[in-house]
């Protein structure tokens, strides 16, 4: 397991919304997040959140002509931390993370690890309430998270 887990702001917005930030304590632990994303999050942070600046402004700028400022944030906070992974839902920003060589997964793949580890019995509840905000998962990846985690009925999806 990576030793350092980095949050982007989607997964904060989105599990805070869902009331379940606390599963990111329960499966990770301790969670690093820049103070960009800490103000673009706009409430106060969970004690077991950590804020940390990024050293390199100079490469956080060059990320921010691809990407937006919180995500190029912790992207910068990513490459200069051994062992790092990023929560990341955003696509673009994943495939530049991928050319840069960051492990990363997103908020289903936080709820699928939850449910490996126990912490969760069933991702299906979690994914229906995430299906009730204004967050888009495309339905083939609802039906992966869904096949994966073993909760897919034998029937087919129609």
């Amino acid at each position: 397991m990576p030793d350092i887990i980095i949050s982007d702001i989607s997964s904060l917005i989105l599990f805070d919304k869902i009331g379940e930030i606390e599963l990111l304590n329960k499966v990770y632990g301790k969670i690093i997040t820049t103070p960009e994303i800490a103000e673009e999050f706009g409430e106060s942070l969970p004690d077991w959140i950590l804020i940390t600046p990024v050293k390199d402004k100079k490469y956080q700028e060059f990320l921010e002509t691809q990407i937006d400022w919180g995500k190029a944030s912790a992207l910068a906070l990513a490459k200069e931390t051994d062992n790092a992974l990023l929560l990341l839902d955003d696509l673009k920003a994943r495939k530049l993370a991928s050319k840069l060589k960051l492990k990363c997964t997103g908020s289903l793949g936080v709820i699928s690890k939850a449910k490996q580890l126990g912490i969760i019995g069933q991702v299906k509840p979690l994914i229906d309430k995430i299906l009730l905000t204004d967050f888009r998962i495309a339905d083939n990846i609802v039906f992966e998270i869904l096949k994966i985690n073993n909760e897919i009925e034998s029937k087919s999806i129609e």
